[in-house]
C-alpha cells in the first residue's frame, strides 16, 4: 500500500484507514502535518506478520475502547531502520533507534510516537505463543532491546533477514521461520527478565521521575534541579536514568507539557477555556516560548491546531 498515487488531499485519510485496517483498529495522528507520504508492505511467516513501514512523522494510539473491540491479541515489535520510535505502555516509555527494538501488547492501551520521518520493521507475534511460556509480559513491554550484542541483536537480525527472504519461501519454510523468530524473541525476553530490568536502579529512578513529572506538570518552577532535589539524587543520576531517551530529562518534561496541552486543545469539554489558560495550567510561564515550541512539535500554532480540529482526527472517522 502506498500514498504515491493518491491525491494530496486524500493522502491523510487513506493513511489513517490503512493503519486502522492493517493493525486491527489503531488510531493515528500526524502531529498536525498537512503534507504526508507513506508506504506499507506486509509478508507472513506462518502466524507471524512482518511489515515494512516507511512514512512521515506520525503517532499511533490504541485506546481502552479499541482494546475492547480487538479480536486477537498480538505482541508487536517496532524495530527502526531510520528515525526513532517511542513506545509507551503501562506508564513506561522506551525510545529506540536503528539497531534496537521494543515490544508492546496490543491487548492493552499503548501509544507509539514517531516524531520524525521513519522506516520501521514491525513484527506481530500471537500473544498466546509467548504468554504460555511463563513470561510476565507486563514487565517486559516498553523496554529497549537490541543494542550492540547478545540474543536480542540476533533476534533483530533474524527478523530483518526474514522479511527480505520470505517472498521466495514456501509455506512450510515460512512457518519454520516464524517459529524461529518467536523462539529468538522468547530468549531475548528471558534475557531481559534475567537482568532484573524492571527493578534496576536506573529504570526504577526513571519511573519515579516520570511519576513526579505527571504529578507536578502544572508547576512552572519544576526543573531538572527541582526533580533531583525532590528525589534526593544528583543531576548525573537523572541524566543516566534518561540516557536511552533522546530528549533527556528536560526534553521529557517539555514533551509531556506539550502533549498535555495538545490533549486539552483536542478535548471538546475544554473548548471554553482559552489557550493561555490551558498553557499556564500545564506549567508554561512564557506564552511566546510555548507558542514556538508547540508549533515546532506539532507543525502548526496552537490556535490553528484548535481551530482546524487537528486533534479530532483520531476521534472522528
Amino acid at each position: 500500500m502506498s500514498t504515491d498515487d493518491v491525491s494530496a488531499r486524500d493522502k491523510l485519510p487513506y493513511w489513517r484507514d490503512w493503519v486502522w485496517k492493517l493493525f486491527g483498529g489503531l488510531d493515528s495522528d500526524l502531529y498536525g502535518d498537512t503534507v504526508f507520504d507513506g508506504r506499507i508492505a506486509t509478508t507472513r511467516a506462518g502466524p507471524v506478520v512482518l511489515t515494512r513501514l516507511e512514512s512521515g512523522r506520525h503517532r499511533v494510539m490504541r485506546t481502552q475502547n479499541l482494546v475492547r473491540k480487538s479480536d486477537q491479541g498480538y505482541l508487536k515489535i517496532v524495530a527502526p531502520q531510520r528515525g526513532c520510535a517511542g513506545v509507551e505502555q503501562f506508564g513506561r516509555q522506551a525510545w529506540v533507534g536503528p539497531g534496537e527494538w521494543s515490544l508492546y501488547d496490543t491487548t492493552e492501551t499503548y501509544a507509539v510516537a514517531n516524531p520524525e520521518p521513519v522506516e520501521h520493521l514491525i513484527v506481530m507475534l500471537p500473544k498466546a505463543d509467548l504468554a504460555e511460556r511463563g513470561l510476565v509480559l507486563s514487565e517486559l513491554v516498553a523496554r529497549p532491546l537490541g543494542g550492540g550484542h547478545g540474543i536480542a541483536r540476533l533476534a533483530l537480525q533474524t527478523m530483518r533477514s526474514a522479511y527480505q527472504e520470505l517472498p521466495d519461501m514456501g509455506d512450510e519454510a515460512a512457518r519454520g521461520v516464524g517459529a524461529a523468530i518467536t523462539q529468538l524473541v522468547h530468549l531475548s525476553l528471558l534475557d531481559l527478565a534475567g537482568r532484573g530490568t524492571a527493578l534496576t536502579q536506573r529504570e526504577a529512578l526513571r519511573d519515579r521521575i516520570k511519576q513526579l513529572v505527571a504529578h507536578r506538570l502544572g508547576d512552572p518552577g519544576l526543573s531538572v534541579d527541582d526533580i533531583a532535589l525532590a528525589l534526593r539524587c544528583s543531576r548525573r543520576q537523572l541524566y543516566n536514568a534518561f540516557s536511552e531517551e533522546p530528549e533527556g530529562v528536560a526534553g521529557y518534561l517539555l514533551r509531556e507539557r506539550l502533549e498535555a496541552v495538545r490533549r486539552d486543545l483536542a478535548e471538546p469539554a475544554q473548548a471554553s477555556r482559552s489557550i493561555t489558560d490551558i498553557a499556564l495550567a500545564r506549567g508554561f510561564n512564557s506564552l511566546p516560548h510555548f507558542s514556538r515550541v508547540f508549533a515546532q512539535r506539532f507543525g502548526v500554532p496552537p490556535s490553528v491546531y484548535r481551530r482546524e480540529g487537528y486533534g479530532q482526527a483520531v476521534l472522528v472517522r
